[in-house]
């Protein structure tokens, strides 16, 4: 192994020195003791631009940055990633040589928390010794352009850390050099070991959250045949109404469709492409899409069996995809594409799948996806009934992972009450965003006003009047300028009910907002303390899962409705509800205090989306009794079981 690290090392050097000479390519001494993978961070320029601006600390800088990944080791990097530590609150502008790990659009704000690049289209880094030091093989470029705040003239440009993040390779703190160089050897871990597993010619397929396979199942010079499957593996993923975007990277054009379909159809758009200039005698107002980035979603289930859309398994739920532990049938979707290629990808073998892929539904998870990866090819069962399989000529595989959603970005909220307290705690302020609110007329930042138990029943724009009364009988200051509205099409009600020396309960009710229905909806609750003390769920379909109360609507009562019209003229409009009494012992949480935090929930998710948690809990109000299962949420019931009166 010696004469073998020195003959790579000496490769290594003749190559950087010939690269340098030709002023290409400039890396320090120390990649001549590097027996691995060397990353080198340089940043060769940055300019002030407008608007100039006297606060240094809010300046802008367009500036101009260069990652050098080079496989100086003895075995082949497959599929390189590297992180890049930005604390800057960059902006990057382009990336040209590697994939942004997150799928985001550019501009693409990456903030002080670093981005995660994966190599593109030169993903895989061979070693010297096999490729007779070609350097183009051996090493990726990736040219960064961007921009970034409040740097002084004089102050550190550079990111926190560079470092490789493949598995089985450690990487030492990066070096300065000046104060416009960075590097990093990552060496190969030596208490790595890696599983044993059946030998493949691609890459393995992996676990997540979520996962796309793109199939090839015919291959012709100027267009294939691809299958796209998206399976949930998420015990509480879920997504309704889905909505797929990726992104061509050589010009391919979708021609036709089944099983689903783009949200954007403009033959015009064809027509002035470089598909159009290329296929001068297609009849393009027969392409179903010709843009770089296309949206596409599933059919209605009224087109599952349509002969020229239809008829695919798997497809036409409307964009539904549940949990297996709900439906293991409805756990994933299908749809086929034919796609056509431009020059100089005329060959049949010559495939090359859509980056950037993102995924977004209704009151859904936030996924983070990866770039494609080649994995060995899908096998099925013969259609003809035989006992054989068919393989995909090749097969790509995407990864999503759910996130946790950032502050003021949720899908639905939770509010707080209790028997005990006057008061309800309501939604935070802005919980899903403030994009569309007018900062002169609320307050994005304020906390939510107290409310009066039946406010929770009407929208939010029919609650100033009686959040202003109830702070007037309270005695209660009232800001000048009122909050902001939550903004979420999901709201959710957790009303302590009762607690008893050997037990307590609680009322949940799931308000909808939105104008769309949810259908085999779900509801999963996590507690820090009550969970081993759950006893029933009366209303709902209740599970005990490890860690989880896991509820659904009951056959028949699986059907969430949208926002109704009041009945009567003026009458504000009527949310979709339903409501369960939950309850627990104390048998096995003897210790457990309910009011002080125990009796209210830690996480919600609805439908997979993780709901925004009031930041306060309910105030016990003057007089209330322990163990008095009466008192406010009986008004709420009460206001509740009237409200449906009148509207029904």
């Amino acid at each position: 192994m010696r004469w073998k690290k020195a003959w790579v090392l000496l490769l290594v050097f003749q190559i950087f020195t010939r690269a340098q000479d030709d002023g290409k390519i400039s890396l320090p001494k120390e990649v001549d003791t590097c027996n691995g993978i060397f990353l080198l961070y340089t940043f060769d320029s940055r300019q002030k631009e407008y608007p100039r601006l006297k606060n240094a600390t809010a300046q802008s800088w367009a500036f101009k940055s260069q990652l050098s990944v080079v496989n100086a080791g003895t075995t082949e990097l497959k599929s390189w990633q590297a992180f890049i530590g930005f604390q800057h609150d960059e902006i990057l502008v382009s990336i040209d040589g590697a994939m942004p790990l997150n799928a985001q659009d550019f501009p693409m704000k990456v903030g002080n928390n670093g981005t995660h690049l994966t190599g593109y289209p030169h993903a895989d880094l061979k070693t010297a010794i096999e490729t007779a030091g070609d350097l183009t093989q051996m090493s990726a470029i990736v040219k960064i352009k961007g921009t970034m705040f409040g740097v002084r003239l004089g102050g550190n440009l550079m990111p926190t850390k560079i470092k490789l993040e493949n598995q089985g390779f450690k990487c030492p703190a990066a070096k300065t050099k000046g104060q416009r160089s960075m590097h990093v050897c990552c060496t190969k871990d030596p208490k790595y070991k890696e599983k044993k597993k059946k030998p493949l010619k691609f890459f393995p397929r992996r676990k997540a959250d979520l996962s796309f396979t793109y199939d090839i199942t015919q291959a012709y010079k100027a267009n294939y045949m691809a299958e796209v499957t998206i399976e949930n593996n998420h015990p509480l993923g879920r997504l309704d109404h889905w909505n797929l975007s990726f992104e061509w990277m050589r010009n391919e054009f979708i021609y036709d469709m089944r099983g689903a379909f783009p949200r954007k159809k403009d033959p015009s758009e064809c027509l002035y492409s470089a598909a159009g200039q290329y296929y001068q005698d297609m009849d393009f107002s027969k392409v179903i899409n010709c843009q770089k980035r296309p949206i596409i979603s599933d059919l209605p289930p009224t087109l599952k069996n349509d002969e020229k859309v239809g008829k695919l398994p798997f497809c036409c739920r409307d964009g539904i995809i549940l949990p297996k532990i709900m439906n293991a049938t409805k756990s994933r979707s299908v749809f086929q594409m034919n796609v056509f290629k431009l020059p100089p990808d005329l060959n049949r073998t010559t495939v090359n799948p859509p980056q950037n892929w993102n995924i977004t539904g209704m009151v859904n998870p936030h996924y983070r996806c990866s770039q494609p990866v080649r994995v060995d090819p899908t096998e099925t069962p013969d259609p003809s009934g035989v006992e054989a399989t068919i393989s995909a000529i090749a097969s790509f595989q995407v990864t999503c992972n759910i996130t946790k959603p950032k502050p003021k970005m949720a899908r639905c909220c939770v509010s707080f009450s209790a028997y005990y307290a006057e008061s309800v705690v309501p939604c935070n302020t802005c919980a899903c965003g403030c994009e569309d609110e007018n900062p002169r007329k609320c307050d994005e930042d304020a906390p939510a006003l107290p409310l009066p138990s039946e406010a929770l029943l009407v929208p939010f724009a029919n609650r100033t009047l009686k959040a202003k009364a109830w702070a007037k009988i309270k005695h209660m200051d009232l800001p000048r300028k009122l909050p902001c509205p939550d903004n979420c099409p999901v709201s959710l009600n957790w009303h302590v009910d009762s607690d008893y020396k050997t037990g307590w309960s609680a009322r949940m009710t799931i308000f909808n907002w939105d104008t769309r229905s949810f259908e085999d909806w779900f509801l999963a609750l996590q507690f820090k303390k009550a969970l081993v003390g759950f006893e029933n769920v009366y209303s709902f379909n209740g599970t005990k899962l490890p860690k989880t109360i896991f509820m659904q609507g009951l056959p028949g009562l699986n059907y969430l409705v949208g926002l109704t019209n009041g009945t009567k003229a003026g009458e504000p409009p009527v949310p979709g509800k339903q409501q369960s009494v939950i309850s627990f012992l104390k048998k096995n949480t003897p210790r457990i205090r309910v009011a002080e935090g125990d009796g209210f929930p830690s996480k919600v998710v609805f439908n997979g989306g993780e709901c925004a948690l009031p930041k306060r809990l309910p105030k016990r109000s003057a007089g209330s009794n322990n163990s008095s299962p009466m008192g406010l949420f009986s008004a709420v019931f009460v206001s509740f079981s009237t409200f449906i009166i009148r509207t029904n």
